[in-house]
């Protein structure tokens, strides 16, 4: 074949697609062989030479020599198999019958459409056969973390390209709350999941995914990674807060000190990488009371009541805990509750305010803006807001003078 140097142009193609040159041979010898097939009913004597040094290809023919009274009458003459004596010895005056004349195929014996057809079929296949590679490789890698540059930013998603060039998708619902990205910035994400969309992989990324957490103890606490210590379950609330429960089967470990560092030294890059994401590390157990007096750090608890059939319970604490162990807006409450799987309901645990009420209790009569806005104040409970006076609670909140009396006068109704 004169100078067919499709390899030549695919080597390009193949290097950038991170396909490796034997399997690119394979196909277009299948490729050619597909095509010989339709132009002469069969490939079983044609030889497919691919030449990995130069680069080119090469069709060869194998052809059964016979009489030329053959040639002329029989049936099963077959001129792509046979070729007359007569024919044979212009090639080559020394042949005689039953032996093998080899010519070689030159691309032109095809046809115009049919090379451009080949050519359409090499490309179709060996972007099928991409895709299928990058399928399979990150659907093996769901679950690691990887880094790459950013591309482009859209509205609702950030493409990402990986070292190798493979376009991956961070979705603005798996970016953390605070992430700012722009072309360029070097991104660390988990891979999440691989889909199929019109037969084209999509790979997804996530800031926001607990495995994602996870990865990255297992790459700052070398403990972890060594199975040293084991992490029993993660939650988050990207950007705000997380707790992660962990357990050793060392006695000689502390699992909490060896996640945290000397002086915080681990914990501080997970830290940043998270956006200032607040992280309690917590020592797992099965007893499901210590648990969630942990889950519930910085919070201490006077008691606890559990109903294990219910799965919930019933925490009392002092007056100046309960707003620790409920955290800013809610967020250590429902992670501790999430993390040991009870839904937890605080209690004041006090001799003096037995019949007070907590502010949150009136939420479907106030407004939560205005309940904050007291507990912005230290005021969380009935009481503490009817000790004052209306004067007071306006110079000290943003409220107008009727809202402060209006509340009041709900919070009086409760103990009349």
């Amino acid at each position: 074949m004169e100078n067919i140097n499709l390899i030549e142009s695919f080597s390009e193609f193949k290097e950038m697609k991170n396909i490796d040159r034997a399997t690119l041979m394979s196909i277009l010898e299948d490729v050619f062989r597909s095509m010989i097939r339709k132009r002469w009913g069969s490939d079983e004597n044609f030889d497919v030479i691919v030449n990995p040094e130069r680069g080119d290809l090469e069709i060869w023919r194998n052809r059964e020599i016979v009489d030329d009274e053959f040639a002329e009458d029989s049936f099963d003459y077959d001129e792509n198999k046979h070729i007359a004596l007569s024919a044979a010895q212009k090639i080559e005056p020394d042949f005689e019958i039953g032996e093998q004349v080899t010519d070689k195929i030159k691309l032109d014996d095809f046809g115009r459409r049919a090379v451009l057809a080949i050519r359409q079929n090499l490309v179709s296949r060996v972007l099928d056969l991409e895709k299928d590679s990058l399928y399979r490789k990150y659907k093996e890698r769901v679950g690691d973390v990887i880094t790459g540059e950013v591309y482009q930013v859209w509205k609702k998603e950030t493409m990402i390209l990986d070292d190798e060039g493979n376009e991956l998708i961070l979705p603005k619902t798996e970016q953390i709350p605070g992430d700012f990205f722009k072309k360029g910035d070097s991104v660390r994400a988990v891979v999440y999941k691989v889909d199929l969309r019109n037969n084209s992989p999509v790979i997804i990324l996530s800031r926001t995914a607990p495995s994602f957490l996870e990865k990255l103890f297992e790459m700052e606490v070398p403990e972890i990674y060594d199975g040293l210590i084991t992490i029993k379950k993660i939650v988050r609330e990207p950007g705000e807060r997380a707790k992660v429960a962990v357990e050793s089967y060392d006695d000689r470990i502390d699992p909490v000190g060896a996640c945290v560092g000397m002086k915080g030294s681990r914990i501080h890059g997970i830290v940043r990488e998270l956006r200032n994401e607040n992280i309690d590390v917590i020592n797992y157990t099965a007893n499901a009371q210590l648990l969630i007096q942990r889950a519930l750090s910085p919070a201490k608890i006077t008691s606890i009541k559990l109903d294990e059939e219910n799965k919930r319970a019933e925490v009392f604490l002092k007056p100046d805990q309960v707003s620790l162990a409920i955290g800013k807006g809610g967020h250590n409450i429902r992670l501790a509750g999430r993390l040991t799987g009870y839904e937890i309901d605080v209690y004041r645990d006090t001799d003096e305010d037995v019949e007070d009420v907590g502010i949150d209790e009136f939420s479907d009569e106030i407004e939560a803006w205005i309940i904050d806005e007291f507990k912005a104040i230290g005021c969380d409970t009935a009481k503490s807001v009817l000790e004052l006076s209306d004067e007071e609670l306006v110079k000290r909140t943003d409220l107008e003078e009727e809202t402060v009396r209006e509340v009041k006068r709900i919070l009086r109704s409760e103990f009349e």
